[in-house]
C-alpha cells in the first residue's frame, strides 16, 4: 500500500474452480490493496486453499455461476475499504493501474466510481482493436453504488464516474473450444432472460436478430472498429461475437416455442 493513500481499498475476487487462475490475480494485488476479500461458491479444487494463503477473509455461497450481480454485491458486503476493487481471477491488476489510483486517491477525488481500461487478450494476444480496448466499471465507493442484472451485470452509481486511462489485464479464454463452452452456457440464460422480461417477441424482430442483426455485429467489430488490424485473432474475435447474438436469440426462439406449445390451447384453458 502507498502511505500516502488518504483513503482505503479492498480488492474483491469472486472465485469458483479456478486454482490454476487466481493465484495470479491475488499476487497482483498483495501488498497493495489494504485488504483482500475473496467469496467462493464452493470449489471442488484448491482454489480456496490457495486464496487463504493471501487473506483470511474468504466467504463461501453457493451460487449457479450466473447471477454475478448478486455475488458482487455479497462480496462488497464483506468488505471495509473506502473504495471497492472488483477483480476477476482471470484479471491482473497492473502496476501502472495501482500507481494511477494511488496518486489520484492521494490527491482526492469527489467521483464515487471510477472507470478503467480493460485490455482484453484472446489466445495470447493483446486486442488493440475492434472494440476490445474498452473501459470497465468495476471501481468504486463502498456505500455508493451496487451491481444489477443477472448475467451481464452493470453498476449503478450513486454520484459522478471519473476515469482512470491505465489498464487492468483481462484473460477470459484461452482457446476457441472455451469461449464456444462458456457462451453455450451463458446463452441458455440470455434466451430465457429475454423472455421472462419480453414475453412473445414480434416475428419481424426475432427474424432481424437471427437473420441480419449478427452481420451488422461482425461488421461493426470487423470493419468499423477495426479489427481487422488484430489480423487472424480480430477475424476470430469478430466472427465469435456475432456468434453470440446469433446464439442467444436461437436460445429465445427455442424457449418461447417451447412455452407454446406447454400453454394449453383456449378450449383446455377454458374448461
Amino acid at each position: 500500500m502507498d502511505k500516502r493513500r488518504a483513503e482505503t481499498v479492498s480488492a474483491v475476487i469472486m472465485t469458483k474452480d479456478c486454482e490454476g487462475l487466481v493465484e495470479g490475480t491475488l499476487k497482483s494485488v498483495a501488498g497493495w490493496a489494504d485488504e483482500i476479500v475473496v467469496l467462493d461458491g464452493y470449489s471442488s479444487d484448491r482454489t480456496v486453499e490457495v486464496c487463504r494463503r493471501y487473506t483470511d477473509k474468504v466467504y463461501q455461497n453457493r451460487w449457479d455461476g450466473y447471477r454475478f450481480c448478486t455475488e458482487r454485491n455479497l462480496g462488497t458486503s464483506y468488505a471495509t475499504g473506502d473504495w471497492c476493487l472488483h477483480v476477476d481471477p482471470d484479471e491482473r491488476v497492473t502496476p501502472e493501474f495501482r500507481r494511477a489510483l494511488d496518486a489520484l486517491l492521494s490527491r482526492g477525488t469527489s467521483h464515487a466510481a471510477l472507470e478503467f481500461r480493460k485490455k482484453n487478450y484472446f489466445l495470447g494476444r493483446w486486442m488493440k482493436h475492434g472494440g476490445w480496448y474498452h473501459y470497465s466499471l468495476h471501481l468504486f465507493r463502498r456505500g455508493r453504488a451496487r451491481y444489477d442484472g443477472v448475467i451481464h451485470e452493470r453498476l449503478k452509481v450513486d454520484g459522478t464516474v471519473g476515469r482512470l486511462e491505465a489498464p487492468i489485464e483481462h484473460y477470459p479464454f484461452t482457446s476457441v473450444g472455451q469461449f464456444v463452452r462458456r457462451h453455450n452456457g451463458y446463452s441458455k440464460r440470455e434466451g430465457e432472460q429475454l423472455l421472462e422480461e419480453r414475453g412473445r417477441i414480434p416475428e419481424t424482430e426475432i427474424d432481424f436478430n437471427l437473420r441480419r442483426k449478427p452481420l451488422k455485429r461482425f461488421l461493426k467489430f470487423y470493419v468499423k472498429k477495426r479489427g481487422f488490424l488484430d489480423g487472424m485473432h480480430g477475424l476470430l474475435f469478430s466472427v465469435l461475437f456475432a456468434w453470440v447474438h446469433f446464439l442467444n436469440w436461437a436460445k429465445y426462439w427455442e424457449a418461447s416455442r417451447a412455452r407454446a406449445a406447454a400453454a394449453p390451447s383456449p378450449v383446455e384453458a377454458a374448461v
